[in-house]
């Protein structure tokens, strides 16, 4: 799998994201680095799980769209007749 790489200022916000969740439910302060290694580890550890998901939900959903595609196409065949 392609390792998966945040735009920076995307990145930047969920930094500050972990800094605020540590400082309100932990009552701790961690830095940049600090938070900076969590999101990276915590890509690491989910996105393949995540990706995983996703893919196995598109593809349900073009399973299920194709259904409905297969029966529109059987509603526009012609009746076969035989000739006389």
């Amino acid at each position: 799998m392609i390792p998966f790489k945040l735009p920076k200022e995307q990145k930047e916000r969920i930094i500050e994201q972990v800094q605020s969740y540590f400082e309100e439910e932990r009552s701790e302060s961690i830095g940049n680095l600090a938070a900076e290694q969590i999101v990276d580890f915590m890509i690491s550890a989910l996105g393949p799980v995540m990706y995983n998901h996703a893919i196995a939900d598109a593809r349900k959903l073009v399973g299920e769209k194709w259904a409905v595609m297969e029966d529109e196409l059987y509603s526009l065949e012609k009746p076969m007749t035989r000739g006389r």
